[in-house]
C-alpha cells in the first residue's frame, strides 16, 4: 500500500540543544495556561449546592458534567490542531476566548438552569487546554526527563482546587466576583503566553489533512489502551473534584462550604501526587506506577462503599484514592511519551484526553442518579472498583506484551554525534537491528 504522509520533524533544533532556561520557561507557561483554563473550567462546581437551595435544580449532577463533557471531546480536534498550528497559538487562543463564557455564566447564566447550561456547554472550550499542552512540552524535552515534565504540567490541574478554594468566598462578596476575577486572569495570561511562549525549536506543523492524522492515531493499539487506562484515572479524579461537594453534602450532611474545602483538599493531593507519578514512571517504569496506583483505587472504592462514618476513615479513603488517580494520570502519559512516536503524541493526547474527560462525566449522573433513587453511593464505588481492576489487567497486559522497538526520536538523534555511542544507541534498541526506530504500534499506520 502507498505510504501515508507522515510529519517528518526537523532535526536542526533539538531539545537536546535546547537550554535548561527554555525548557523551564516553556513548562512554566503550560503549566500556568492548563491552570487558569482549568480553573474556569471548574466554576460552575463549588456553586452546585448552591444552586441546589436556590431551587435552579433538584440535582446539580447535569451542570457540572455539561463542561466535562465539552472539554472532553473537544480534545479530539485540540490535540490534532496543536500538532497543526502549536502550543503557542492554541493555549493562548484557548484562554482569551475562555473569558467569554466566564463572563456570561457570572452575569447571565446563573441566574437561570437553561443559561447555565448554555454558558456551561461553552465553558467546556477551557477543558480543551489539556490537550495542548501535552505535546507542547513532550516536543521540549528529550525522552528520559518527559514523563517527570508532563508530570509537572499535569499539577495546572489543580485550577480546580483554585476554584474550590476562592468560588464560594469570593460568591459571598459580589455573586459575579469569581467570575470577573478568572476573567482578568485568563486576559493577562493569554497576552502573556501570546508574547512569550514559544514553540520547541524542532517543531514543524503537521501538513496531512486533519481526518488523516485523526484516521491514524485511531488506528494505533497505544491510543485504545492508554484511552482507557486514563478514562479511569483521570475520569475518576474530574468525578470525584466535580461532584464531591455534592456528595459530601448528600451523603455526611455537610455544608457547601465545608464539603467544597474537603474537595479542595482531594485535588491537592492529586495535584501533588501527578508529577511523581511521571517521575517513578521514569525511574520504576510507568507499567509498574499504574500497577500500584489502580490497587490503591480499587481498594478505596472497596473500602468507602462499607460507608465508614468515622471522619478520619472516610477522609483517609478518599485522600487515598486521591493519590491513586494522580499517580495513574501522571504514568498514563509517561507511557505515551515511551511508546509513541513523537510527531503523534498531540492528536494521541487528544484522543486519551476526551476519554479521561469523558470518564469524568458518566459518574456523577450516575451517582445522582442512584442517590434520587436509593439515597446510597455504595453500588457506584463497586462499579468504579470493578472497572478500576479492569485498569489493572490492561496494565498487566502492556508490561506483558512490550513494543518491539520504541518508537523513533528525532530529538536525540539530533543531538547525537556520528559514531557516537553504542552500537544499541546508533540502531535504535537491541530488539531494532535495522534501526528503524518505529514501534509496532507506529509501524500499523505506515503500511
Amino acid at each position: 500500500m502507498s505510504q501515508p504522509e507522515m510529519h517528518q520533524p526537523s532535526t536542526a533544533g533539538s531539545p537536546a540543544l535546547a537550554t535548561k532556561a527554555q525548557r523551564t520557561r516553556a513548562l512554566i507557561f503550560a503549566t500556568l495556561g492548563f491552570t487558569v483554563t482549568f480553573w474556569a473550567w471548574s466554576l460552575i462546581s463549588p456553586l452546585g449546592p448552591h444552586f441546589v437551595e436556590e431551587n435552579l435544580t433538584d440535582d446539580s449532577a447535569l451542570l457540572v458534567a455539561v463542561p466535562v463533557l465539552v472539554g472532553s471531546v473537544g480534545r479530539i480536534v485540540v490535540g490534532a490542531l496543536t500538532d497543526r498550528l502549536g502550543g503557542r497559538l492554541m493555549m493562548s487562543f484557548i484562554a482569551f476566548i475562555t473569558v467569554i463564557p466566564v463572563l456570561f455564566v457570572g452575569f447571565i447564566g446563573q441566574y437561570n438552569y437553561a443559561t447555565l447550561i448554555v454558558g456551561g456547554f461553552f465553558l467546556g472550550v477551557a477543558g480543551t487546554s489539556f490537550a495542548v499542552g501535552v505535546p507542547y512540552v513532550n516536543r521540549w524535552f528529550p525522552k528520559e526527563s518527559r514523563g517527570s515534565a508532563i508530570g509537572v504540567y499535569g499539577m495546572g490541574m489543580g485550577g480546580t482546587a483554585i476554584a474550590a478554594f476562592t468560588t464560594v468566598p469570593l460568591y459571598n462578596i459580589w455573586p459575579q466576583l469569581p467570575f470577573v476575577v478568572a476573567a482578568v486572569v485568563l486576559v493577562v495570561y493569554a497576552l502573556l503566553a501570546f508574547t512569550m511562549m514559544r514553540n520547541p525549536p524542532d517543531w514543524q506543523p503537521v501538513r496531512q489533512s486533519l481526518f488523516t492524522t485523526l484516521g491514524q492515531t485511531l488506528s494505533v493499539k497505544l491510543t485504545w489502551q492508554a484511552a482507557y487506562l486514563y478514562a479511569l484515572a483521570f475520569g475518576g479524579y474530574v468525578a470525584f473534584s466535580v461532584y464531591l461537594p455534592t456528595y459530601l453534602n448528600n451523603d455526611y450532611d455537610l455544608e457547601p462550604a465545608d464539603a467544597s474545602l474537603r474537595m479542595a483538599g482531594f485535588v491537592i493531593v492529586a495535584v501533588i501526587t501527578r508529577p511523581l507519578g511521571g517521575i517513578l514512571a521514569d525511574r520504576l517504569g510507568a507499567v509498574k506506577t499504574l500497577g500500584v496506583a489502580y490497587s490503591l483505587v480499587a481498594i478505596c472504592a472497596i473500602a468507602l462503599s462499607f460507608h465508614p462514618l468515622e471522619f478520619i476513615v472516610y477522609t483517609s479513603e478518599f485522600i487515598a484514592m486521591s493519590a491513586g488517580f494522580g499517580l495513574a494520570s501522571g504514568a498514563t502519559f509517561a507511557l505515551i511519551a515511551q511508546r509513541s512516536d513523537p510527531a503523534r503524541v498531540g492528536s494521541i493526547t487528544g484522543f486519551v484526553g476526551a476519554a479521561g474527560g469523558l470518564g469524568g462525566f458518566v459518574p456523577p449522573l450516575l451517582l445522582g442518579a442512584m442517590w434520587s433513587a436509593t439515597n446510597d453511593y455504595s453500588l457506584g464505588l463497586l462499579l468504579l472498583a470493578g472497572f478500576t481492576v479492569i485498569a489493572l489487567l490492561i496494565t498487566l497486559w502492556i508490561g506483558a506484551n512490550p513494543p518491539t522497538t520504541v518508537a523513533v526520536d528525532h530529538h536525540d538523534s539530533a543531538a547525537a554525534a556520528p559514531g557516537a555511542g553504542s552500537s544499541a544507541e546508533r540502531a535504535g534498541t537491541d530488539s531494532d537491528p535495522t534501526g528503524s526506530g518505529i514501534s509496532d504500534d507506529d509501524k500499523e499506520t505506515r503500511s
